[in-house]
């Protein structure tokens, strides 16, 4: 039976894995190494409770959620010896949209964690106010709300010259 379990689980963590990792680059704003992290921390979450989290309606949500709390916890523990910096290391130059890339991964760092979070939520993972809500631990109104800031700043961030990154 255990045995079971953990091929259950390690099947679940392979194919959720990416997708996690996805998300936490964006929750991070690309910080690779914390999305790491962040990621193998969640899946140890997962793993202590796998028999519950077998059984739930949706284990791949639960995980999203286990993810998102674990960026805010990260957020609120961020120790003093950590300095946050503006600028982002340098990056081999790839075809595609890199320079769109990194530029909202830069406003997306400048925001706040939990703004942050609502729009990785709400438009990268697509959920509704309501789930996101309850990721987030918050009311309806308040995701609202936070949504509405969060976006009017990123506006503010990208100006109009985000429409020079776009392909045509």
């Amino acid at each position: 039976m255990r045995q079971a379990r953990a091929e259950e689980y390690a099947e679940f963590a392979a194919v959720r894995a990416g997708h996690l990792y996805r998300a936490a680059c964006l929750l991070t704003a690309g910080d690779t190494h914390l999305a790491e992290d962040l990621v193998q921390e969640a899946l140890g979450r997962i793993y202590v409770r796998w028999g519950r989290v077998s059984r739930a309606d949706n284990p791949a949500a639960y995980a999203q959620t286990v993810l998102t709390r674990a960026f805010l916890v990260h957020q609120r523990r961020r120790s003093s010896g950590e300095r946050a910096t503006a600028e982002l290391p340098e990056v081999p130059y790839a075809a595609g949209d890199t320079p769109l890339r990194l530029t909202l991964l830069d406003a997306l760092a400048r925001l706040p964690a939990k703004d942050r979070a609502v729009v990785v939520l709400r438009y990268w993972e697509d959920r509704s106010v309501q789930e996101t809500a309850d990721v987030l631990n918050a009311s309806s109104a308040a995701v609202r709300t936070r949504c509405t800031r969060a976006l009017a700043r990123l506006r503010e961030l990208l100006g109009e010259d985000l429409a020079a990154y776009a392909r045509p």
